[in-house]
């Protein structure tokens, strides 16, 4: 119960400081796209996590002809987290590895998004997994600020 209260509590802190759109979570950068990429990456490094890819959208439209405000997209996990979601409910393995999208808004404005742990119980009924689950909150959320603050 203490888990579920504290994610709870994690997820509103989290959005009083972002904008949202359902199921994911976005805060605002005080850097660029790229900065903002590059800092999540090395952060996730430092924590230990496995970074499978990163990939450049602007890029790869670049190379059909099509315009793209800067998009970058991080794939990256832990399978001591990962996997015991997949024991409770194994079709979470469709939203894992974990994934942030830095982007570049129509405004300007940079944001940092990433699928909001709640949505991930709601959409695959995840039960049992209170704490892995609030492990999940906590880290994103933490990444998340951390790089994006000056």
């Amino acid at each position: 119960m203490r888990a579920i209260l504290f994610t709870v509590w994690l997820t509103l802190l989290v959005a009083t400081s972002s904008q949202a759109a359902d199921g994911m979570i976005d805060i605002e950068s005080a850097y660029t796209v790229t900065e903002t990429a590059n800092r999540i990456e090395t952060t996730l490094k430092e924590k230990g996590m496995t970074v499978f890819n990163r990939i450049n959208h602007g890029q790869a439209a670049e190379q059909v002809d099509i315009k793209l405000r800067d998009t970058e997209l991080i794939v990256f996990g832990n399978p001591r987290v990962g996997s015991p979601l997949m024991q409770c409910q194994q079709s979470v393995g469709i939203d894992l590895p974990q994934k942030m999208l830095m982007w570049q808004a129509a405004d300007g404005k940079v944001w940092v998004s990433y699928n909001d742990p709640d949505y991930l119980v709601q959409r695959h009924d995840i039960k049992g997994c209170e704490q892995e689950l609030a492990t999940v909150a906590k880290a994103l959320a933490s990444i998340a600020q951390s790089v994006a603050k000056k």
